[in-house]
């Protein structure tokens, strides 16, 4: 039995991993209570005593607006704590899972992203994550690069559905972005693709796992409200189309960043479920 060493484990992907991870072998799994990963003495140390054979980082700085205001926070979660995981790795000959994100991207396309597209982020997140990325892939042989988008989840303190569901409740109009396409990713999907990779052992490199499917913000939060209207009181009557230059946010974002997903795919040997298909899952599984 492998021993796998989760960061960030209190995250929406993080605890989804402690559950879905049993099977695959002995976990040890650490928050930021436990390790603090502005410290890069503090990560050596936790990796040269776990010892672990697999090492899966789902800890992120994700405040994209704060970003802009904490460049060197973000830098430090999301840049240098990767590659210092990524050399501690190498140390060992174990194997770096790493989740990344949509953000590397400008949004400059209208088709599906590839591994191999150029990256061009429009955000201090962006960049960061993207810094991240590279670091990984300078300081360690055997890694794995996880690209997903619009992650939500029953656990952690916010994501977009739990900010929808929040608004719903409370006011009878809500106003959501129209013009970013990109795909709503369940976080129990992504920590599955993860715990099959951690068996199947695909070739090191960069992949893309989103749900399937795409979708605006908006026509996200129109989805919301349909399928949590039977399960949870919202007071929410209309939700209006916004551009979003009616919206203006600290850090730009790419207007379109779906991900193709064909990669990935083929190492799974199945294409990821459709977003809202998950979506009505994961409220019904909240709800219960």
């Amino acid at each position: 039995m492998s021993r796998i060493l989760i960061v960030g484990s209190a995250g929406q992907l993080g605890q989804e991993l402690q559950q879905t991870l049993i099977p695959y072998g002995e976990v040890v799994a650490v928050d930021r209570k436990t390790l603090d990963l502005s410290q890069p003495d503090q990560i050596r140390e936790l990796v040269q005593q776990v010892q672990p054979q697999i090492v899966i980082n789902a800890a992120a700085y994700t405040a994209v607006d704060q970003a802009e205001k904490e460049p060197e926070t973000a830098r430090m979660i999301n840049a240098i704590a990767p590659t210092i995981l990524a050399q501690e790795v190498e140390k060992l000959k174990a194997i770096l899972i790493h989740v990344s994100t949509d953000y590397v991207f400008d949004g400059s396309k209208n088709h599906p992203y590839t591994e191999e597209d150029i990256t061009n982020p429009l955000s201090i997140y962006g960049q960061s994550k993207l810094a991240g990325e590279q670091g990984i892939q300078e300081n360690c042989q055997s890694y794995l690069i996880l690209r997903t988008a619009w992650v939500y989840g029953a656990y952690g303190k916010s994501n977009f559905v739990k900010t929808m569901l929040r608004l719903g409740s409370e006011r009878e109009e809500v106003r959501v972005v129209t013009d970013q396409i990109g795909t709503p990713t369940w976080a129990k999907d992504i920590a599955d693709a993860i715990a099959q990779v951690t068996s199947l052992k695909p070739d090191p490199g960069i992949y893309h796992y989103t749900n399937s499917g795409v979708a605006s913000w908006y026509d996200f939060a129109v989805a919301i409200f349909e399928e949590a209207k039977n399960l949870v009181p919202l007071k929410v009557q209309r939700v209006i189309p916004i551009t979003t230059s009616e919206y203006p946010t600290p850090a730009q974002r790419p207007t379109y960043s779906v991900l193709s997903c064909r990669k990935i795919s083929s190492v799974l040997n199945t294409n990821p479920p459709h977003w809202r298909q998950e979506l009505r899952q994961m409220l019904k599984s909240v709800n219960s």
